[in-house]
């Protein structure tokens, strides 16, 4: 398996600047020491090279990567050069944008955030795009999966792990009376608690609801519902109960079968290697019985490969 040497952790912005200025300097570019450099430094730290390299050398350190790099790498790195607000605020415009839509991307980056993420996430959209991301989703969205989105975008919800109990088998009912127990399905009930409810108190929902009536939350919204609209239920509840195996879920059908989805395995990748990379790690090799490196390495190549793997860490 490929392994970069890390450069020295002493090595200040400064000195990162230099080194990938040089690294862009003569025939070629030596992409090695970009991704040696990049791929090892947090976002804060990242965010001062690109300041020191403007400052140095008058020039955008984000333009120079896209002239200097192509394809999945360009993509991987450009996503990764950002803060994570900001990441989310670029991945769900380039997803929401009418040319290129990928309402998959957009709703699984919105769906799996909390609360606060999406908040400051949405600041960072405004402020980068001009327009608000509810108007983005207004545009490109519709139907039931539209109502949820815009909901769940906008809903503030609690964020710690209490719950009321009462109110936990209220909606399990209520849940039970909106789809199975009636022909049809009332879509509405269903947004209301998914949008308004937090994390805890929906994975209580879901295990109270399969103490009441035998099933999981997840197979009655995969038979009430379709398309968009469960993907995005589906999200909401995965993500409440547990997102790491959620995205273990999302990477491993991103390298299932012939050919690799590789927008959605450097979206998961570098959105969440700094927030429980670690996690989804130990949740992929409990399910797939292999490593997440192993699988990465195994359906990517070149500098590509080196990147997302550094990104990665320790093989685990």
């Amino acid at each position: 398996m490929a392994t970069l040497s890390v450069p020295p952790v002493l090595s200040s912005p400064r000195d990162d600047a230099m080194q990938l200025f040089r690294a862009f300097k003569g025939l070629g570019t030596d992409t090695s020491t970009v991704i040696n450099i990049l791929a090892h430094r947090d976002a804060a730290q990242r965010s001062l090279i690109q300041h020191e390299y403007r400052t140095l050398y008058s020039e955008d350190l984000l333009k120079r990567l896209t002239s200097e790099l192509t394809g999945n790498l360009e993509t991987a790195v450009l996503w990764w050069m950002h803060d994570l607000p900001g990441r989310d605020a670029i991945i769900v415009r380039q997803a929401l944008m009418m040319n290129a839509m990928n309402l998959q991307a957009a709703t699984e980056v919105i769906c799996s955030r909390t609360p606060s993420q999406i908040q400051v996430f949405k600041q960072h959209y405004h402020a980068k795009f001009g327009i608000h991301l509810e108007q983005g989703i207004e545009s490109c969205a519709s139907g039931d999966h539209k109502k949820l989105l815009l909901a769940y975008a906008s809903v503030p919800r609690y964020e710690g792990r209490e719950v009321d109990r009462e109110m936990v088998v209220k909606d399990a009912k209520a849940l039970y009376k909106a789809g199975e127990k009636k022909w049809g399905t009332d879509e509405k009930t269903f947004i209301s608690i998914f949008s308004e409810r937090s994390a805890a108190h929906l994975a209580a929902v879901d295990s109270a609801y399969h103490d009441m009536y035998g099933n999981s939350l997840k197979k009655v919204i995969k038979k009430e519902t379709s398309g968009l609209f469960l993907h995005a239920l589906k999200t909401i509840l995965l993500c409440s109960a547990n997102p790491a195996e959620y995205f273990a879920q999302v990477l491993h059908k991103a390298m299932k079968g012939m050919g690799t989805n590789d927008t959605a395995l450097i979206r998961v990748i570098v959105t969440r290697t700094e927030i429980d990379m670690h996690y989804i790690k130990a949740e992929y090799l409990k399910k797939y019985k292999k490593t997440l490196n192993e699988a990465v390495h195994s359906e990517t190549s070149g500098h590509y490969r080196a990147f997302l793997l550094a990104l990665l860490g320790p093989n685990q």
